[in-house]
């Protein structure tokens, strides 16, 4: 089953931008390493990522909790997806980054168990 899990946006200080959230709005969040944060209380999942490299979206970024990354990543390619970055370890799982059909950025995450 997949299931959208969270959004991701693009920012340039994730400590800036989770000072303004936790102020605003009261949310929390968890610290994935000093360029990654993510609000994770349900319903609407949160994610701040400032990571310079290719893995940063310039737009907001769906993210699709997947239960099995590689078969996820085949069926995009399958169905006639791109994968823009193929699938890579961050300290939260595994994820990988592809377009749709009609050139949309998302990406597919499996968690770490446990």
């Amino acid at each position: 089953m997949a299931v959208l899990g969270y959004r991701e946006l693009p920012v340039e200080k994730v400590a800036e931008e989770v000072a303004f959230y936790e102020k605003t709005f009261g949310w929390r969040f968890t610290a994935y390493g000093p360029d990654y944060a993510a609000h994770e209380d349900a319903p609407c999942q949160l994610a701040l990522n400032d990571s310079a490299d290719s893995q940063q979206s310039r737009a907001i970024l769906p993210v699709i909790r997947v239960e099995d990354i590689v078969t996820a990543r085949d069926r995009v390619s399958d169905a006639g997806g791109t994968i823009l970055a193929d699938i890579y370890d961050y300290p939260g799982g595994r994820r990988f980054h592809f377009t749709d059909s009609a050139g949309l950025e998302l990406a597919c995450y499996e968690p770490v168990e446990g």
